[in-house]
């Protein structure tokens, strides 16, 4: 009976332990994917190159109703599968959300679909310090 005990606890040890390293190989395999595809830009950057380029919000339609950067046009994460064909291969893109989470997966999004000059801000809209319109 001890000797099944400890055979038990050892295949269960040995299934967590299999697991726990497949969770971290999946985080590590996304980490990686997300910096191939997207460049985080400071604010300073981000401001240099985002008028002469494509500005996303892609936050959702509350969040950018409340607050959001000028010229900035709100395609949601949610959305952008269905939205590809309002936003041009030939111009760089210019993400950003609350916090980069969003933005980094929407720019895998887009890798996919073959974009290529996609740009992020860093730290995310609540970072921001320049210029916002309010919403109502």
């Amino acid at each position: 009976m001890l000797l099944s005990l400890e055979r038990s606890f050892t295949v269960s040890w040995i299934i967590s332990l299999v697991i726990l390293i497949a969770l971290l190989a999946y985080a590590l395999f996304n980490f990686f994917s997300q910096r191939r595809a997207v460049k985080p830009l400071s604010q300073e950057e981000f401001i240099e190159g985002y008028r002469k380029a494509q500005l996303f919000d892609v936050r959702e339609p509350n969040e950018y109703e409340g607050g959001h950067i000028l010229g900035a046009r709100n395609v949601p994460l949610t959305q952008i599968k269905t939205r590809l064909t309002e936003l041009r291969q030939d111009k760089p893109i210019y993400l950003y959300c609350q916090n980069s989470m969003r933005s980094a997966k929407a720019a895998q999004i887009l890798r996919k679909k073959g974009y290529t000059d996609i740009y992020q801000l860093k730290g995310g809209f609540k970072q921001w310090t320049g210029k916002i319109r309010s919403g109502k």
